[in-house]
């Protein structure tokens, strides 16, 4: 019998997206293929790493969510090659909707921790203009006919009425103060320079306007006001409280990431931005699916052996403000807790489904650098099916951070 591996630590080298677009006929990408979103992202890491041979590439995962025409034929191997790397580099495709990007960050580390993979590439894609959720998909008329799930589980904004009929605390007005928040969040983020860096420009073509460059994300609404919000139409239920200001736009884009295992990253020079700790998924019921980051992130600190007072930043997806608040809610979090989304999140900058997950990472690695204080974050999501996810990081640049001994990497 062989001996039993030691598992090893994955760390988060660096992250980058494209912009995000509106998903619309005239939006940034509306004329731009899905996979050459992700294609670019991928180019892009290798650009800024040149010390690591491309050869040394063990496995590409990419997500998508609905994966057909640009989004198809397995993602990973075809960004793989489009990139460049060499054909020695293999590659596949996932889907867990939403955490479509978590979870190939999460699957490649579990093969870094048992040393089939050193140095991985991870990140999804999502073109809603072409592939709307759930576009073609035909649910087993099981689902309704045995009541499995409630006939509206399906559709996102109405499991986000659900969730304030849920919890009576979680109001209009405060879902209202918090979409507010996130966009100014992300203009002051924004003007700080706090989100270029993470940007890699894209090339985009328009049958009628020509050629042009997309270096800025489409969907942020600066200068919103809860006023503003508060006079808009609730689409998912007649008067609802769930409204455009409160929810993220339908968006394009994509986000990817370099992993590689820790003693790896020092062989061939590459930086340490974080170091996954601990992760976890749960299911939840399917009409509030919203709720599933809270018994994920409970899992995934009881694994770690952390507790919500340990976590000094958390980048929390923000599908639906009133989501959130859930999560805040759950661990005795303030609405305005400064830890929370730093920068903003997706109710102003868009959720391109699949990608987001590593946009949460990309932003928290950013956020450990300028906050050496602090010591472990996570990144957490809801899921549509009734899924939640939770990534633990620990900051590099955090005192007590210890890094593999080459001692260690060898037992």
């Amino acid at each position: 019998m062989p001996a039993a591996t030691r598992a090893r630590r994955t760390v988060f080298v660096d992250g980058v997206r494209t912009p995000f677009g509106r998903a619309r006929p005239n939006g940034l990408y509306a004329h731009t293929r899905a996979d050459d979103l992700v294609v670019k992202t991928v180019r892009e890491l290798l650009r800024r790493h040149p010390q690591l041979p491309p050869d040394r590439v063990d496995e590409v995962a990419i997500a998508a969510t609905t994966q057909q025409g640009d989004q198809g034929l397995t993602l990973g191997r075809t960004v793989a090659m489009l990139a460049g790397l060499p054909t020695t580099v293999p590659g596949y495709a996932i889907d867990r909707m939403c955490a479509g990007a978590m979870t190939a960050v999460t699957t490649v580390a579990g093969a870094i921790a048992v040393g089939s993979v050193d140095v991985a590439l991870a990140g999804g894609v999502e073109h809603m203009g072409r592939h709307p959720m759930g576009f073609d998909a035909e649910p087993n008329p099981r689902f309704l006919a045995e009541r499995l799930v409630a006939a509206d589980a399906l559709n996102m904004g109405v499991t986000a009425e659900n969730l304030h009929d849920r919890f009576p605390a979680l109001t209009r007005e405060r879902a209202d103060a918090y979409g507010a928040a996130s966009q100014r969040k992300y203009a002051e983020a924004l003007a700080a320079g706090k989100v270029e860096p993470d940007l890699v420009p894209v090339a985009t073509r328009d049958p009628e306007r020509g050629w042009g460059l997309a270096t800025a994300d489409e969907p942020p609404r600066p200068g919103t006001t809860v006023e503003a919000i508060a006079g808009l139409p609730t689409p998912f239920r007649p008067g609802g409280r769930v409204t455009a200001g409160t929810a993220a736009p339908l968006t394009d884009g994509a986000a990817s990431c370099l992993l590689a295992a820790e003693d790896t990253a020092a062989e061939l020079g590459l930086p340490v931005a974080m170091r996954l700790v601990q992760f976890a998924y749960a299911g939840v019921e399917p009409e509030i699916m919203g709720v599933g980051p809270v018994p994920a992130t409970r899992r995934a600190l009881e694994r770690a052996g952390l507790t919500i007072d340990d976590i000094g930043l958390f980048e929390v997806n923000e599908a639906f403000a009133v989501q959130v608040l859930a999560f805040l809610d759950a661990f005795g979090i303030a609405d305005d807790d400064p830890r929370v989304n730093e920068y903003g999140g997706a109710i102003a900058v868009g959720h391109p489904l699949a990608s987001s997950g590593v946009r949460l990472m990309t932003q928290l690695a950013r956020q450990f650098a300028e906050h050496p204080e602090v010591r472990y974050g996570l990144t957490t999501m809801c899921v549509g099916l009734g899924q939640g996810g939770t990534v633990v990081w620990e900051n590099p640049h955090h005192a007590d951070y210890v890094p593999t001994t080459d001692e260690e990497a060898a037992r």
